[in-house]
């Protein structure tokens, strides 16, 4: 059976754009979407690495404006800093103007607090390697789920002792390790512990230090899909690492309670911009980039272990529920 489509005046052909003689309800996609998408709800898993006494409990707490780290979780303080490096993970669904989101936070106690640091980052890439694994076996089944859950590393917030000197040669082994199977966003913690020019200064010395030593972070370049992104990822490319300050404390600053540290000559604010760039991490990581974390996560990170994954195991084929052995990039 041939249908022919026939032309219309002003109509143009099926590769230019066409003038609709009437409302067809096209513009209705988008809302479809997004009541389907508000049913189904989000998952979004960041993890926090870094030493101890950096505050990443509590940054966490403040980007979110909750209780979701682990300390908040019953991991308190009569514990032990652990000898090696342990994988915590605590879930929250946490819901805001009627959208729920099931918050991940993964945190990595031990990390750099050990005499001997080295190969520190094997039980975080580990683990990282686990969560694509645990998604590939779902994704081969035959009898797969309608939705697989989603465990996988959204974005990885490395957290960088504020010395105002340069990195560590473990920040450097990490990322560098690290920043192939993940989504790393370096920050340079307690910012508040320096001077404006330090802060700067700083700042300009890490970014050097990462492109010296070929260290990709994210939004990576390579990832831009067009010059509007180029250029909106460019600014954000030039203030990183944000510096920062977190506080789960209000104090009363001109007559507003507002989150902030309180010092010898005054508060802190956690969300004022001449104060430190809290607000701008939170922007980037929740109101402007968090969908397209998830995105690259699934099409690039994702797709590399899968690909590799696959053709070691020889093709697309169903993968054996015993077959325990893991794959690290």
């Amino acid at each position: 059976c041939v249908f022919v489509v026939p032309e219309f005046p002003g109509l143009g052909h099926s590769g230019g754009g066409s003038t609709l003689l009437g409302y067809i309800g096209i513009d209705t996609i988008i809302e479809q979407m997004r009541k389907k998408t508000m049913k189904a709800g989000f998952d979004f898993n960041i993890m926090i690495v870094g030493h101890s006494g950096l505050g990443k409990s509590t940054l966490v707490n403040t980007l979110f404006k909750s209780q979701v780290s682990r300390w908040s979780s019953g991991w308190g303080s009569e514990h032990k800093i652990p000898k090696t490096v342990e994988i915590k993970a605590v879930s929250h669904v946490i819901e805001e103007g009627g959208v729920k989101m099931k918050l991940t936070v993964i945190d990595t106690p031990g990390f750099g607090d050990q005499i001997n640091n080295e190969n520190c980052w094997d039980p975080i890439s580990k683990y990282i390697n686990e969560q694509y694994e645990k998604f590939l076996k779902e994704e081969v089944n035959i009898a797969r789920k309608k939705r697989i859950p989603d465990t996988r590393v959204h974005c990885c917030l490395y957290f960088i002792s504020p010395t105002g000197h340069s990195l560590r040669q473990l920040d450097i082994e990490f990322m560098k390790h690290l920043s192939r199977v993940v989504n790393i966003i370096p920050v340079i913690a307690k910012s508040d512990t320096m001077t404006l020019d330090e802060k700067n200064e700083f700042k300009h010395r890490v970014r050097k230090e990462l492109e010296t030593h070929g260290i990709e972070y994210y939004p990576q370049n390579e990832f831009d899909d067009d010059m509007e992104d180029k250029n909106e990822n460019d600014k954000i490319r030039e203030t990183m690492p944000f510096a920062v300050v977190g506080s789960d404390k209000e104090f009363q600053v001109n007559g507003k309670r507002v989150l902030g540290r309180k010092t010898a000559w005054g508060v802190v604010e956690v969300e004022n911009p001449n104060h430190c760039e809290f607000a701008l991490l939170r922007d980037f990581l929740i109101r402007s980039h968090l969908q397209d974390l998830k995105e690259v996560t699934h099409n690039i990170h994702y797709e590399t272990y899968r690909a590799r994954r696959l053709n070691d195991n020889g093709g697309l084929h169903p993968i054996s529920a015993n077959n325990t052995q893991e794959s690290n990039l």
